[in-house]
């Protein structure tokens, strides 16, 4: 549900997992108890489901309605609910972004193809997004993909193209690189000043926030909800002694599962730390990913202890 206020998509947002059973399916019900809880602090106005997080490069369309239609049922009525959209085609990502809001989603971000590594025009980019916001009636969340990403970030000049598409409301800037992030914030107040820009960099939430930023999608949200929903707050009303002090919660649990390479299980680093919290009952992954080695579980549940949460497994 989308607030009625100025400024209704400002705030945190927690990009959610998946939890599946053995057998891959979904577990609706542990899902829906994931995203109430990650809804429930103070600061957090919505959730970002089928993201990077939520295994969307691997779950097909089938899996990825059954999310949002959990999603919704469970938080629908109180919090905003975005679905990602991610496909390496524009017309089947135009279906995924029909099927988001035939389930009931608010509204969708468009993630750049993987296909997208390697070098592309800009009017690609823009044809690509041009698509998918003409497939449904929604406002639509942009994604700016990591520095470290090939050539999936947008430069300035089709991010301004992108600004200007219709209900186009947001974005997640996925830049991490705080160079990177305070270029596109201060682009994007230039250009589309109603535009919510978000961090995404959960190492460095703390340094896009005193830069400038109205909210942040990120998937620690949905592991550590209050303290990155205070976090939010605490630089809201300039409380910086505040902020700092949420800072060293957040950074080692974001380096511990973000840093350690290779990058491509961060979602099954997420799963393992809430397998271990008890929050889900599996930590299982969507293949080819599997699960992690002892070592590194053992490294995470250090981690999770030493900033005071409490592992019962």
């Amino acid at each position: 549900m989308i607030p009625d206020h100025e400024r209704p998509f400002d705030g945190v947002y927690a990009a959610t997992l998946c939890p599946l059973r053995p057998d891959f399916s979904v577990d609706r019900a542990a899902l829906a108890d994931h995203v109430r809880s990650a809804v429930a602090p103070a600061g957090v106005v919505g959730v970002m489901c089928n993201g990077h997080a939520g295994e969307n490069f691997t779950m097909d369309r089938a899996r990825k309605r059954s999310v949002v239609e959990t999603v919704v049922e469970a938080v629908g009525d109180h919090a905003i609910v975005v679905c990602g959209v991610n496909a390496e085609g524009s017309l089947e990502a135009a279906d995924h972004a029909r099927d988001a809001a035939a389930a009931g989603a608010d509204a969708i971000m468009v993630f750049g193809p993987n296909g997208w590594l390697s070098p592309k025009r800009g009017d690609t980019v823009i044809r690509h997004h041009r698509i998918i916001v003409e497939a449904v009636d929604l406002p639509v969340m942009l994604f700016q993909a990591s520095v470290n990403a090939g050539a999936m970030a947008y430069p300035p000049e089709v991010l301004r193209e992108l600004a200007a598409l219709p209900r186009v409301v947001g974005i997640k800037e996925g830049s991490w690189e705080v160079a990177a992030y305070e270029g596109t914030f201060r682009l994007l107040r230039e250009v589309a000043p109603e535009m919510a820009v978000m961090g995404s960099g959960d190492e460095h939430l703390l340094t896009s926030l005193l830069i400038g930023s109205d909210g942040s999608v990120v998937s620690l949200a949905a592991v550590i909800p209050e303290t990155i929903g205070a976090l939010y707050l605490a630089c809201k009303r300039a409380d910086w002694a505040e902020a700092r002090r949420l800072h060293e919660t957040i950074y080692p649990l974001a380096r511990a599962i973000y840093a350690r390479p290779p990058g491509s299980l961060a979602t099954a680093r997420l799963k393992t730390c809430l397998a271990l919290l008890g929050r889900f009952e599996h930590a299982t992954m969507l293949p080819p990913i599997g699960p992690l080695p002892e070592e590194e579980i053992a490294d995470l549940r250090a981690t999770l202890e030493s900033v005071g949460l409490r592992c019962v497994r």
